[in-house]
């Protein structure tokens, strides 16, 4: 029966939390929504290549590949040999390096026309070597297509060099397989030189038709490139393409001259089960290409040296989609990776509820708006960079996770709550500052803000039960004073001293209740619930000093009144510690905070008891008679005298009653 009892409140509970965090749940999709929205415009697409990039250089450099050596032709070759090079130093170059027994040779020169002399060695090379790759373009509307050498196309030892540089001039793509025109797919250099050393390896490998959306190479499926994979927006994905998964930089494969080549310069055996890729690398060659290495950031290469932005050759590009071919065939290496996305979407949506969420919960947080602010900052800058490190480390396994949405996700859920929170803030702050603005130290002031979760409900401070102090203070025959004094210039009398005594209250760590005339009613102990007997204890210690101090500002306002010619008093001042209920009564149009409870009747009574009551000790201008419980709190600590044990009005027990002398 008791479980069944609480259950409402638990589901109300439930359901006031769920109403409460109504904005999380609205702003974090919405948010999502949005990022993602800008996303499929294509706004984030250059700043994640960015990102790809970074983390690209970034990675620790992979060594240089043995399989593959290249054959680079220099600013040196061209100035003895000739530009372009004659048909027979390219036959020389391919007898030599054929002697070596390679696995295969790749030409990545275009050679549709006789370059004289020796064509005639050329074309017999061409028509009798078997493992040599000759290369053409495929012409797509904007690249010309140039046509292969005819002897190798006849035997289809031909493959395609086009390549895919992105918006921004950068090749992260690699097309393997694509269509010629004429309905046949064809393939590219680098697919065609590791199909020759994979077959070495026992791993024979066919033309996949034009429509599958994978293929096995050994045991790793490579997948088709989509339109819209990683951070592509409506990229033209046509043929078969691959996100290319980069080895190094610029330089980063073995690299030999072709007049070393022609000239015996290198050791014996040096392209024995390679692939040797033929190719222009001069800078007057103008083969160069973009990749994610040549960014504006300085990275360190593989000899530890500091290398600026750099353009890499054409040829090394090709040596890079065959190193990549080869790995994944023979060691499982994938290219670069990405999630589905639906699965991006889940991964955006879940950043920007985690900015939401921890936004909203720095709402409970302690301290002052700054020290929230840097919290919020520090967690963001965290926030963000497990994030970035996340996605890093996803990297390193050659995965290509939504980086630049999910930080914009996390960081602008986070912006809007926190402003959403500021806002909520300064509502908050200006009913808590409405309720004590009229008389609360700077210290309670702080507190109440502080705890201003516990203490706010909806708009209003419920009320709440507590151990207090409450004292009331009244002028002795203010009646009289009043019937014979000009209204305004009582008004002015009597506000001096409402004002003087509620810094009084103030100064002594009270709270001003209300003022009802010329009574006040201060508390001591509220709205911060006391939680120790110290703590009580020192509240009504606190009351009683704030009593003696306002019969101490008393004589002086008498003073500087009779010097004015207004009237002196005296006051009666009655204090009580025990339980009361300490909250905001009223409506949205007028609210204050008040307390209320037996014990504040308790100390109105001994304010008001016996009004002809004269004690043999003098009490000056303020009497001040305090309850049986407040003088537990107070015992030793000043002059008291036991008065008497009364039946206060409106109760049934005795109440037993002591004055506080002046010391």
């Amino acid at each position: 029966m008791s479980e069944d009892r609480h259950q409402p409140f638990r589901w109300k509970t439930i359901r006031q939390q769920l109403w409460t965090c109504r904005v999380v749940w609205l702003a974090s999709p919405i948010l999502a929504v949005c990022v993602m929205a800008l996303r499929l415009t294509g706004g984030l697409q250059a700043v994640e290549w960015a990102v790809l990039d970074q983390f690209f250089r970034w990675r620790p450099l992979e060594p240089p590949d043995p399989r593959i050596v290249i054959v680079g032709i220099r600013e040196s070759d061209l100035q003895t040999l000739g530009f372009p090079v004659p048909d027979q130093f390219l036959a020389q170059a391919l007898e030599k390096i054929h002697r070596q027994q390679p696995r295969a040779i790749g030409l990545d020169i275009l050679r549709d026309m006789p370059v004289e002399p020796g064509h005639t060695d050329l074309k017999r090379v061409f028509e009798t070597m078997p493992n040599l790759v000759g290369v053409y373009t495929v012409g797509d509307g904007e690249q010309e297509a140039i046509a292969p050498p005819p002897a190798l196309q006849r035997r289809g030892l031909v493959g395609f060099i086009n390549l895919l540089p992105d918006a921004d001039e950068k090749v992260r793509r690699a097309i393997l397989f694509a269509d010629d025109g004429a309905g046949t797919q064809v393939v590219s250099l680098g697919m065609k030189l590791a199909m020759f050393y994979l077959q070495a390896e026992g791993i024979t490998l066919s033309v996949p038709a034009s429509h599958v959306p994978s293929f096995l190479i050994g045991q790793t499926p490579l997948r088709r490139f989509r339109s819209n994979d990683g951070g592509y927006v409506h990229t033209d994905d046509t043929g078969f393409q691959i996100l290319l998964n980069f080895r190094g930089p610029a330089g980063h494969f073995d690299s030999v001259s072709l007049q070393d080549v022609l000239q015996d310069r290198l050791p014996q055996d040096w392209a024995r089960d390679r692939i040797v890729l033929i190719g222009t690398t001069a800078s007057s060659g103008k083969d160069f290409f973009s990749t994610p290495y040549s960014g504006t950031l300085f990275h360190l290469n593989q000899r530890d040296r500091i290398t600026g932005p750099t353009q890499t050759t054409g040829v090394e590009v090709h040596a890079n989609i065959t190193s990549q071919l080869l790995s994944a065939a023979l060691y499982g290496r994938s290219p670069i990776l990405v999630w589905a996305e639906p699965l991006e979407w889940l991964w955006v949506f879940f950043w920007s509820g985690v900015g939401a969420a921890y936004s909203w919960r720095l709402r409970s947080g302690a301290g002052t708006p700054t020290q929230t602010l840097l919290l919020s900052a520090s967690w963001l800058f965290l926030a963000g960079g497990c994030l970035i490190g996340i996605c890093y480390m996803a990297f390193l396994g050659n995965w290509w996770l939504p980086l630049v949405p999910a930080l914009l996700a996390l960081t602008g859920s986070a912006i809007v709550l926190t402003a959403y929170i500021a806002n909520l803030e300064h509502i908050d702050r200006q009913l808590v500052m409405n309720l004590f603005e009229r008389h609360v130290t700077p210290e309670i002031a702080e507190a109440i803000w502080r705890d201003r979760a516990q203490l706010l409900n909806q708009g209003q401070l419920p009320g709440r039960k507590l151990t207090a102090t409450v004292l009331f203070a009244d002028l002795r025959n203010f009646t009289p004073i009043a019937q014979h004094s000009d209204p305004e210039i009582l008004m002015k009398w009597l506000n001096e001293y409402l004002e003087a005594m509620a810094q009084v209250v103030v100064a002594h760590g009270g709270v001003v209740d209300k003022f009802i005339g010329d009574s006040i009613m201060a508390v001591f102990g509220v709205p911060i619930p006391r939680t120790t007997t110290a703590a009580i204890a020192q509240d009504a210690c606190h009351a009683v000093q704030c009593a003696l101090a306002m019969g101490q500002t008393l004589e002086q306002l008498n003073q500087q009144w009779q010097t004015r010619g207004l009237p002196t008093v005296a006051m009666r001042v009655g204090i009580s510690t025990g339980k009361v209920v300490a909250g905001s009564l009223g409506g949205f149009q007028k609210l204050d905070y008040t307390t209320i409870g037996d014990n504040v009747n308790v100390a109105a009574r001994l304010e008001g008891y016996d009004k002809s009551f004269e004690k043999s000790v003098e009490s000056g201008v303020c009497r001040i008679l305090v309850s049986q419980e407040t003088y537990q709190y107070i015992q030793g600590h000043f002059v008291t005298c036991f008065v008497a044990s009364e039946t206060l009005k409106g109760r049934d027990q005795l109440t037993r009653i002591y004055q506080v002398l002046p010391p």
